[in-house]
């Protein structure tokens, strides 16, 4: 009989949905999976010292809050300086641009207007942090471009789909009118580097999924090693695979999970105090253009703990004898 047939299959379905949204939503199947006792058993990162000088290089405005808002906030206390440089303006996320502009189609206009918007959160939120405006950089490459600078525009400016744009426009960037290619975003980035003489620099690790974060790590690893400096880096991850962080939504008492995505690194624990969760709460809910649609997601972050690892690759296993 079909309509049993179909009673079933919608029964299956509700059922696959209830089971999603728990796995999602509850933080029960991530302690029954004994994650927790995992991180708990990490080593926790090196303190900070007062007099370093550190750079935070995010893809996009809000990177730098997600991964790293409590480590931002212990440099400091340690008295040590902070300094960010955001890559791109986040001008590339579409269905953001149709919310705040309230127009179906926003087009260029409207993605650039969304690019702008964005930069300026980055800076309030940098502020909530505790970054002054004076120690950040915004260098406004076409979110979701990276990759293309990286390769076949390393010379060749690149036109965004999104924005139409194939120079720097954003208010207040590094160097306005820079053309989008890999030879000028290379030398923005050093740039940045000999301003600030970092002595620890912050940088997606090459396994988070998104173009943007792993282009970058290539690239700052290129760039460090140049100098010498590679052993400066320390990596983190935003998009780690497999709907991580689990579970979605604000739940600060959960630790922070390894990423599926990166879970052979070496990572250290950076815990973090009632305070600086509450800060960095306070930093995510300033990017009002990226809750609107990832509210949740976002809130995830706001963990117990951060996640850092001194190496962007695991160890190479030892050769087998023959």
């Amino acid at each position: 009989m079909t309509w049993v047939r179909h009673n079933r299959l919608l029964l299956a379905l509700l059922l696959a949905g209830l089971i999603l949204a728990g796995w999602i939503n509850l933080p029960a199947w991530q302690q029954l999976g004994g994650s927790d006792a995992h991180v708990e058993a990490l080593p926790v990162a090196p303190a900070f010292r007062s007099g370093q000088r550190v750079l935070m290089l995010s893809p996009h405005p809000d990177d730098e809050t997600l991964c790293c808002a409590g480590v931002i906030q212990q440099v400091r206390r340690a008295g040590a300086e902070v300094f960010i440089a955001w890559v791109t303006p986040g001008d590339g996320f579409e269905f953001d641009a149709v919310l705040t502009e309230r127009v179906l189609h926003p087009g260029e206009a409207g993605m650039r207007e969304l690019g702008n918007a964005r930069a300026g959160e980055a800076v309030q939120a940098a502020a909530v942090l505790g970054v002054n405006a004076a120690h950040t950089f915004m260098l406004g490459y076409p979110d979701g471009g990276l990759s293309r600078l990286f390769t076949v525009n390393y010379a060749r400016p690149f036109v965004s789909p999104r924005t139409g744009a194939q120079a720097v426009y954003v208010r207040g960037a590094l160097t306005p009118g820079h053309p989008f290619t890999g030879q000028a975003l290379e030398a923005d980035l050093n740039t940045v580097l000999d301003r600030v003489r970092p002595d620890v620099v912050l940088a997606p690790a090459p396994q988070d999924f998104h173009a943007d974060h792993h282009t970058l790590s290539y690239l700052a690893v290129r760039l460090l090693a140049a100098r010498g400096q590679e052993d400066r880096l320390r990596f983190w991850v935003v998009h780690g695979g497999l709907e991580w962080p689990l579970p979605k939504g604000l739940h600060p008492h959960e630790p922070l999970t390894e990423p599926p995505r990166a879970r052979t690194l070496p990572w250290q624990r950076v815990p973090l105090d009632a305070a600086q969760q509450t800060v960095k709460l306070r930093a995510v809910q300033t990017y009002h253009t990226q809750t609107q649609v990832l509210g949740r997601f976002m809130e995830a972050f706001v963990r117990s703990n951060e996640l850092l690892s001194p190496q962007p690759l695991p160890d190479e296993p030892a050769p087998e004898s023959p």
